[in-house]
């Protein structure tokens, strides 16, 4: 250990030695997570800012994998449209330490990475979970503010996550990896004012490219800061906002890992996560049979910082309705499911806005801040009807999926040039096995 560099050198250690593999809950938590992100790059293919990058950005040659196309390109290009695939649809998974979307960066690169270089399976998973473990740990290590100032913690943390990624892999000595960390420090970006813009799912995919290009780098030798998390102008400094807590990086690393405990929330619903829990309450009001032409007037009351991903209130298409509770709701409401197609092009549909524009929202200035603890998540809703009776309704936490197996199926529309890709997934273990499985995720479905 370098005794000048502490705290990231033992950072370097814990993603370069450790063994995922031997926690048979983590490797099947990530099998899971693997295909219900795959749902949701195959959903997002197709979409039009993704093939505004097909069609913009330079590609080079290389047999990178571009899922849903029946093309190949280079790591870096693949990385980048993958990511941004995959996010597209905001219908990716969350995780409560980053909060952030940690798949849809770590796996395009290191799909990437194995178009280049051959592995095996199950080291990708290592990967994986190993690219997770470090997103989280440095979620968990800077604090609340580093997202409520701004920043988008998918972008900024995930380059890390993603360089992690391939050190671990490729078996990096320390100061390699190290040297990688800081490379991809320096990459750190990406702004929460692009939440509901096309830019929003480019992070991800920026960030995947960004990482790969980080660790490349470090192993070629090109130098670089090795001590990110112990320089008094380093990464704590220049994103905590004075709420870090350094030790909480490498504290209790993989003990338990994090991809199983506090674990991922697979989502239900194609729309922002902080929306979720508003969405059930519409949900239910649904099945309870409430017409929407009976409401009046609904109030949503938040925990302090609750709605800080909201940020759209009278949206006009669906993709910032993705970003709107009021129209969530009242599409929940209405329609009683909330569809792909809630969120496309097109514009919200009046009878939607209808109800979205008499809902307000409201803090509960006394109850304890949104943070890490999904304990801390809640939405209730106020119902005020035309007759002057008054619903209450309330969900806690966030719901989601255990099984991503339907979401596969309604997401790539069961065709059967993809149907066996879940079972690749729960079963890869070799070389020939991850070769088999790239080649499935070339196949264009439309």
């Amino acid at each position: 250990m370098d005794k000048r560099f502490p705290l990231t050198t033992a950072f370097a250690e814990a993603i370069v030695t450790c063994e995922p593999l031997k926690n048979e809950a983590a490797v099947q938590a990530a099998r899971t997570a693997i295909i219900d992100w795959l749902a949701c790059a195959f959903g997002g293919a197709q979409d039009r800012t993704t093939r505004i990058l097909l069609e913009t950005l330079p590609a080079g040659s290389g047999n990178a994998v571009i899922i849903g196309q029946e093309r190949r390109t280079d790591a870096l290009t693949a990385a980048l449209v993958n990511g941004h695939a995959g996010h597209v649809l905001d219908y990716d998974d969350v995780h409560s330490s980053v909060r952030g979307h940690p798949t849809t960066v770590v796996v395009p690169a290191l799909l990437a990475l194995a178009s280049d270089i051959k592995i095996s399976a199950e080291r990708l998973i290592a990967g994986y979970i190993v690219g997770l473990e470090t997103m989280a740990r440095l979620g968990l290590s800077l604090g609340m503010k580093h997202y409520e100032n701004g920043f988008h913690a998918t972008a900024t943390l995930g380059t890390i996550g993603a360089a992690a990624a391939v050190a671990h892999v490729l078996r990096y000595s320390l100061e390699e990896t190290a040297v990688a960390l800081g490379l991809a420090a320096t990459h750190s970006s990406g702004l929460r004012l692009q939440f509901g813009h096309d830019a929003k799912p480019y992070h991800a995919g920026m960030a995947a490219r960004a990482g790969l290009i980080s660790a490349r780098l470090a192993k070629a030798g090109l130098g670089g800061a090795s001590d990110f998390l112990d320089n008094p102008i380093g990464f704590f400094s220049a994103f905590a906002f004075g709420e870090e807590h350094p030790r909480a990086a490498i504290e209790s690393w993989g003990s338990p890992w994090q991809i199983v405990s506090p674990g991922l929330t697979l989502k239900a619903f194609p729309c922002c996560t902080a929306s979720h829990p508003v969405a059930m309450i519409g949900l239910q009001l649904h099945q309870e049979g409430l017409r929407a032409d009976t409401i009046d007037f609904v109030t949503f009351t938040f925990p302090p910082g609750g709605d800080a991903a909201l940020v759209v209130t009278n949206p006009t298409a669906g993709i910032d309705a993705r970003f709107s509770a009021e129209y969530v709701f009242a599409a929940a409401l209405i329609d009683g499911a909330l569809r792909i197609d809630h969120f496309g092009e097109r514009p919200v549909r009046e009878d939607v806005m209808a109800i979205a524009r008499r809902i307000r929202r409201r803090h509960d200035e006394t109850a304890p801040r949104l943070s890490n603890d999904p304990k801390t998540r809640f939405v209730i809703a106020d119902v005020r009807l035309a007759d002057g009776e008054r619903l209450t309704r309330d969900f806690k936490g966030l719901p989601g999926l255990n099984d991503p197996t339907g979401k596969f199926r309604d997401a790539t529309g069961d065709h059967p040039a993809v149907s066996a890709v879940p079972e690749l997934v729960r079963t890869m273990l070799s070389e020939d096995d991850l070769y088999r499985f790239l080649n499935v995720l070339g196949q264009r479905l439309t």
